[in-house]
């Protein structure tokens, strides 16, 4: 039923899409990612929240990443955009435009603001793009998996 009226809702007229400003957590040593369950549904997801009076995206991003997954950290670099409807408890959806900010944790907190609500786990990037629903989210964390070398090359003729 709730793909039925995302659908007639796309049919009817395209919203625009409201803004979240999200976090991917990236542990600077291992190259993991940190990923948190949602509250609703205990999907996987990336911290991320509304913008917030007098911060820019980036800053919101590393507000939600400490009230959702209690990492400590002060940079965060533009690394994309993904798309998604935000489903309200009344059954309708807003689309939302998530901006994306890589975030290099710099400590995790024992205790945080939504610890009791939300789990949280490091992943390597390929496996966290095959947890999260969300396809262009998916193809941001492939960008941060590790690249293979290529093959060496043969001088022989």
């Amino acid at each position: 039923m709730k793909d039925l009226r995302r659908r007639l809702a796309r049919f009817l007229g395209a919203r625009t899409p409201r803004l979240q400003a999200g976090a991917i957590c990236r542990d600077p040593a291992t190259g993991k990612v940190l990923l948190i369950t949602s509250r609703d549904t205990g999907r996987w997801i990336i911290p991320k929240g509304w913008p917030m009076p007098g911060r820019t995206l980036a800053q919101a991003a590393l507000q939600e990443a400490w009230e959702e997954a209690g990492v400590h950290a002060h940079a965060a670099e533009d690394l994309g955009i993904y798309h998604y409807d935000k489903t309200h408890d009344r059954g309708f959806a807003i689309p939302v435009e998530v901006r994306v900010f890589l975030v290099p944790v710099e400590a995790l907190a024992d205790c945080w603001p939504e610890q009791p609500q939300r789990t949280r786990r490091w992943f390597a990037p390929e496996k966290a793009a095959g947890l999260v629903s969300e396809a262009e989210l998916a193809a941001l964390l492939s960008t941060l998996a590790p690249r293979r070398p290529a093959a060496p090359f043969s001088t022989r003729a």
